[in-house]
């Protein structure tokens, strides 16, 4: 008796970065598979619609969902909500996420898919394929398929060998860059927690509310994403307020402090202290300074 596949969208959320939405979506149409839908959030930029509409595998539905932006930043969480909404009211079984700056490798779907469709029925899972990351190129120049081959996965995570699916010892090792869940995992842990406003701490909070729910996480082999270049700041100080006020947030709801290297480098800079009977962290004299550059 053979199982019908699930119904399979892929999710990204995008503000700017056009160009690497492109070479998602130029990805997205060399799979070996194709989604059945695709929904994109459009975080505070109305151009997204026809970036996604003009390059989207032919054949494809696709939904284009309008965020605003808040005034502290980016809202990652509420807009991963709002996709997976959409995706979930539009029949979608199991969600697929990929940042905006990653470019699917050929089975990614395929094999999102089928670890969905070969889980234990009614198990609370997440699964999460290799990222590797890709060197600087021109700009408007796709990545070529050597790119790719080259490329090397991120050193700190495991990769599971092709074909293949391992689980995960933790689950502080989630991230949202690349992930399948299914839409009833998805609602038993009840998504993103959207009071983490801007950056930082709503991956790992996800992966305390699925061990909450009884969850886990597996490394799944053939399932690669591309990580497109772009610069980075580390630590990252134009999110200074956002990591301060998100890791008090996470520390108050689970009793410990996520993005531990970044809170220490900012503490070694005199940026932020710990402080109070029950310990947060603080921005110093020279942390507001900071916070107020542009």
């Amino acid at each position: 008796m053979t199982t019908a596949r699930p119904t399979t969208a892929l999710l990204t959320l995008a503000h700017g970065r056009h160009h690497h939405l492109e070479g998602l979506l130029r990805g997205l149409a060399a799979g070996s598979v194709a989604p059945d839908l695709l929904v994109a959030a459009a975080m505070d930029d109305p151009q997204i619609a026809s970036v996604v509409r003009s390059h989207a595998p032919r054949g494809v539905p696709v939904e284009v969902v309008p965020v605003d932006a808040h005034r502290w930043g980016l809202p990652l969480a509420a807009a991963r909500n709002r996709a997976a909404e959409r995706a979930i009211d539009s029949g979608a079984e199991l969600l697929v996420f990929l940042d905006v700056d990653c470019i699917p490798g050929q089975r990614l779907v395929e094999r999102y898919r089928d670890v969905a469709q070969g889980a234990t029925p009614g198990a609370c899972d997440v699964w999460s394929g290799a990222v590797h990351y890709l060197p600087p190129r021109t700009a408007g120049r796709a990545y070529t398929s050597m790119e790719l081959e080259q490329s090397r996965p991120h050193a700190a995570r495991p990769v599971a060998p092709p074909g293949g699916v391992s689980a995960a010892a933790g689950l502080r090792l989630f991230w949202s860059l690349s992930f399948a869940v299914t839409a009833d995992t998805w609602e038993r842990v009840g998504g993103f927690d959207e009071g983490y406003d801007g950056y930082g701490g709503e991956d790992t909070d996800f992966a305390m509310k699925l061990a909450r729910a009884g969850g886990r996480l597996w490394w799944v082999g053939g399932a690669a994403a591309y990580h497109q270049h772009h610069d980075v700041e580390s630590p990252p100080r134009r999110h200074l307020v956002d990591i301060v006020r998100n890791s008090n947030r996470f520390a108050a709801r689970w009793g410990w402090f996520p993005m531990e290297g970044w809170l220490a480098a900012f503490a070694d800079e005199g940026l932020i202290t710990l402080a109070g009977r029950t310990p947060r962290w603080h921005l110093t004299a020279a942390g507001h300074r900071a916070a107020r550059r542009p």
